[in-house]
């Protein structure tokens, strides 16, 4: 099998590329080499590409930065799916597109299911729900994977903010009453490298098993840090409410994602989030 990659200096673009199986051959584009925001240079990455799959790993993901930046994520998210639907399509190309929680306004109660009614509530979210329409206008055989509050052991994330804080600070704030599921880049690459084999298409949901809130996954972040020796002490953590913590986008209090659909095509569950945070945090000991 061979496979485009677009995003690959980003968490998961990453993560596939160290998933790669050793029967396949990745082509993996950077932002410099394909640009979401420019009609022509997508078309261009897919026309020159002989390849099996597509997967979107690219996405604008300033969710405060997009409410006064709305334009460019909505051509970044919104639109350029679309473009590779249609050339990916054309060129026979099946499409693997990686899209967010933040489709949902959060008011449910129980795991949001791959057709439970969307209602986003930030520029982001509406952004990102507007690429997975285009890109299953144009090809309705698109394989579309929801995730949730991605992390890994390089880029900009929570449990990396978290750490870094808690070196610089003997006391922290973090918001307790939004609730979702962590997620590993790596199950998602394994996932994803997984469900491409199985042909799969179609709505699903990913992440790792398990839910937390932003307050459960910071003690955690310091539990396992401080046992790795990444931290000399714990700070104190204090939970708080999203109302005092304003920011420019609207998150949703709660997001937990039903995943049995692509569990049943995987076989079986992904990991507890807080065993990925721990393997997670073992790399970044690795890397220091």
């Amino acid at each position: 099998m061979r496979l485009l990659l677009l995003g690959a200096e980003g968490q998961v673009g990453r993560a596939m590329r160290a998933a790669c199986p050793a029967d396949a051959s990745l082509i993996a584009l950077g932002r410099d080499a394909c640009d979401l925001s420019d009609e022509a240079s997508v078309r261009a990455a897919i026309a020159n590409a002989e390849c099996d799959w597509l997967v979107n790993a690219a996405a604008y993901t300033a969710v405060d930065r997009a409410e006064s930046d709305e334009a460019l994520a909505r051509t970044v998210n919104g639109t350029a799916p679309g473009w590779i639907g249609a050339a990916a399509r054309m060129a026979g190309i099946r499409v693997a597109h990686i899209s967010t929680d933040f489709v949902f306004d959060g008011s449910a109660g129980t795991p949001y299911r791959p057709d439970s009614p969307t209602n986003p509530l930030s520029a982001y979210g509406r952004s990102k729900l507007a690429g997975e329409t285009a890109l299953h206008s144009a090809d309705p055989d698109a394989l579309i994977v929801r995730t949730s509050w991605v992390h890994a052991a390089q880029g900009s994330n929570f449990p990396l903010t978290m750490l870094r804080l808690m070196r610089e600070r003997d006391e922290i704030r973090v918001v307790a009453d939004q609730t979702g599921s962590p997620t590993w880049a790596t199950t998602l690459a394994d996932s994803l490298w997984r469900l491409i084999a199985a042909d799969a298409s179609g709505t699903h949901h990913l992440t790792d098993a398990g839910i937390a809130s932003w307050y459960d996954l910071a003690m955690a972040v310091a539990e396992e840090a401080l046992a790795l020796g990444l931290l000399p002490r714990i700070p104190t953590i204090t939970p708080i409410a999203t109302e005092d913590y304003p920011t420019p986008a609207r998150r949703p209090a709660y997001s937990v994602l039903d995943k049995s659909s692509a569990w049943a095509l995987l076989g079986g569950p992904t990991p507890h989030w807080r065993l990925s945070l721990r393997n997670m945090l073992k790399e970044v000991t690795e890397r220091a």
